[in-house]
């Protein structure tokens, strides 16, 4: 891949696809192809076959996705499984039918078993049980991987896979119905320190835990996969380090300066005991992480307080 190809980021208004196609503009990229939602609806095969056949790309990220947290995932189960199966699907098939030279899913660690052994081996997939508040999600996600690995084995095709652990960072979802752990703490502290309030709530026991890695260096590494990695299996990509979600709600209130108190509502259910991934492929491959998981916090709440904090408070008024 090189600054003259044409390169597809699907889901470039994400915040996985939004930082790859950030890193792909530093690296000089200049054939970049989007398409957002309204233009191209990724789970209609037809439109994403006439798709690929107009535009032709070369090189594809395949960052599209229905996400959320717990909550959406437990609400919407058809939605999260039936979405996610047909835009794998569709953007797979279509890169194979249009001679795509290269393209990398991006996947989720929830792929893996509930009790998986801790950090989380590639070798762990289909071992065991999923987690039940997201396997709709990683059903789907599991079959994409699946997906890659079946037209690589009959067609040839260079597909391939990347494995993020938990992300956050600029571009984040913040709608508490919907959005991962980490931006609903923030979100959650943010509007307590606003509003004055002494205490925040957090779902679940606060032991849980979790590894987080800055979105952007989650980009890095997909652009270090599509130019180094042509395997049939696929690559963890994590930080290193995890903590608890009660630490990860200390170190919010820090960056944010909310001093107050924290209460557990046990009724919520808590999701995987613990999750962090075994990196230790893609770190050998030559990819670091470089922002540390503090920094990365302070970076998010800037972009946060400049971007999101005031259509957030005002919709807490209303």
């Amino acid at each position: 891949m090189n600054e003259t190809d044409r390169i597809f980021v699907a889901g470039h208004a994400g915040l996985v696809g939004g930082a790859i196609l950030r890193a792909l503009q530093r690296k000089g990229c200049r054939n970049l192809i989007t398409a957002s939602r309204g233009q191209l609806d990724l789970r209609d095969q037809q439109a994403t076959r006439r798709f690929f056949a107009e535009q032709k790309p070369q090189f594809v990220f395949l960052a599209a996705a229905k996400v959320g947290g717990i909550l959406a995932n437990d609400t919407y189960p058809a939605d999260f499984l039936w979405d996610n199966l047909m835009i794998g699907a569709n953007v797979v098939d279509s890169a194979f039918r249009t001679g795509v030279k290269k393209l990398l899913l991006l996947g989720s660690s929830c792929i893996y078993p509930r009790l998986s052994p801790q950090p989380i081996p590639e070798e762990a997939l289909l071992t065991g049980p999923l987690e039940p508040t997201n396997e709709w999600y990683a059903m789907a996600k599991i079959a994409g991987i699946k997906l890659c690995q079946a037209y690589r084995k009959q067609h040839g095709c260079n597909f391939i896979a990347g494995m993020p652990t938990n992300l956050y960072g600029p571009g984040d979802n913040f709608d508490l119905a919907s959005s991962h752990v980490l931006p609903a703490l923030l979100r959650k502290i943010h509007e307590a320190k606003v509003a004055g309030q002494t205490t925040v709530t957090l779902w679940g026991s606060g032991k849980p835990r979790r590894e987080f890695l800055y979105v952007d260096d989650c980009a890095d590494a997909c652009l270090h996969l599509m130019q180094h990695y042509d395997g049939n299996g696929f690559y963890n990509i994590g930080y290193g380090e995890d903590l608890t979600i009660a630490e990860l709600a200390r170190l919010i209130a820090d960056v944010v300066g909310f001093r107050g108190q924290f209460v557990h509502d046990t009724s919520k259910p808590d999701g995987m005991p613990k999750k962090m991934i075994d990196s230790r492929r893609i770190l050998a491959s030559g990819w670091r992480p470089k922002v540390g998981l503090r920094e990365g916090i302070e970076r998010t709440y800037r972009w946060f307080l400049a971007n999101a904090a005031k259509g957030v408070e005002r919709a807490a008024e209303t």
